[in-house]
């Protein structure tokens, strides 16, 4: 299934062209799903081929909340603890994006060809290409799997320990949440993904371009053409900052200012958004054994845009962490690397060059 991440800051238009974008899809005859936090611009009447859908915090925080005092039932009981009524439940702030990563759970088998994802707004939603791999990894180590094989011993290394140790239940709860996060990572970050910024031209529209590449070579998602929204007409007023950001950008398509928000199918195609096609090729961090030159091998990753004094590099056993700006992406290391030691790093030419030297008794004498 072929899936658009539109990301852009707060007030460029991001929703909205999100679904023209989704309705230009369709009108092309694509089956196509727009997932939005929020109400789309598409009025009441139905569109042939399209569907939407929202990712409703409330909602998952009261089914999650549910699911939680269904399976501790007990627990709780032991404790004294009365459960949450449904009406006490209300959302805390900041669950837009893990709302996001459930709706994209529930609609990943659906009968759609194509999905059109609203994201949150600036770095956050950049920020969600991370979030299933990070929380597997957190799952993985609170209760890791290879551990079941052991569970006819729980009870006896629980009275051993003296406390109670996780029960079967847990580590089921688990293995499904890794699988429904398996499934948001492969719609977020799999070979048909691409990421389409939507920015109004200027100072905040440059760097929210900027991050854009960065999140996406730091993941490995293609980039599509981005769409430069509410562009004015040439002697208008405002329009001479917007045109002299415009000549910094490469490959943006102009989306013109018409006044007004489009409120319904017919605004929406007039801004002339295209339909999606194939993604690009999405960059990929690439070994280069250079033993024979210098005694180390390189680990490159494409970050254009980047600069030093925002990076940062950790390595945990066979992982290796990479931080640029605000977004974080942790790799395992290919099988090569985790038989060498970390000796440095380099921002060249938008490339971060991470290079690595053979440990020595690990590697075969030549």
């Amino acid at each position: 299934m072929r899936t658009v991440l539109v990301t852009g800051p707060g007030g460029a238009g991001r929703t909205t062209l999100a679904a023209a974008t989704a309705l230009a899809a369709a009108r092309a005859g694509t089956a196509t799903l727009l997932l939005t936090p929020g109400p789309a611009p598409l009025g009441t009447v139905p569109v042939p081929g399209l569907r939407v859908a929202a990712a409703d915090p409330a909602a998952a925080f009261r089914d999650g909340v549910g699911g939680l005092q269904d399976r501790a039932g007990a627990l709780l009981g032991l404790l004294g603890a009365a459960p949450l009524e449904e009406g006490e439940l209300a959302p805390p702030p900041g669950l837009a994006p893990y709302a996001l990563l459930a709706a994209l759970h529930r609609h990943a088998g659906g009968a759609q060809d194509l999905l059109v994802v609203d994201l949150p707004a600036g770095t956050e939603g950049l920020q969600l290409l991370a979030a299933p791999a990070l929380l597997r990894r957190y799952l993985d180590r609170l209760l890791p799997r290879q551990r079941q094989a052991a569970r006819a011993l729980r009870p006896v290394l629980g009275r051993l320990a003296g406390v109670p140790l996780p029960g079967e239940e847990w580590y089921e709860a688990a293995a499904r949440a890794d699988d429904a996060l398996a499934a948001s990572q492969a719609l977020l970050t799999g070979p048909g993904t691409s990421l389409l910024p939507v920015v109004e031209p200027g100072r905040a529209g440059t760097e929210a371009l900027r991050l854009a590449r960065i999140a996406a070579c730091l993941h490995g998602v293609a980039l599509d053409a981005p769409l430069a929204n509410r562009v004015l007409p040439a002697g208008a007023f405002g329009a001479a900052a917007q045109h002299a950001a415009l000549a910094t950008y490469e490959g943006v398509r102009e989306i013109p200012h018409l006044g007004a928000e489009p409120a319904d199918p017919a605004g929406l195609e007039a801004l002339g958004v295209p339909a999606p096609g194939e993604p690009a090729s999405a960059p990929g961090w690439t070994l280069h054994d250079l033993r024979e030159r210098t005694g180390l091998i390189e680990w490159h990753v494409p970050l254009p845009g980047a600069a030093r004094a925002e990076l940062g590099l950790y390595r945990f056993e066979d992982e290796l962490a990479v931080t640029a700006g605000p977004f974080r992406r942790t790799r395992g290391l290919p099988s090569a690397l985790r038989r060498c030691d970390v000796t440095g790093a380099a921002l060249r030419d938008g490339v971060l060059r991470v290079r690595f030297r053979p440990t020595p008794g690990l590697w075969p004498q030549e």
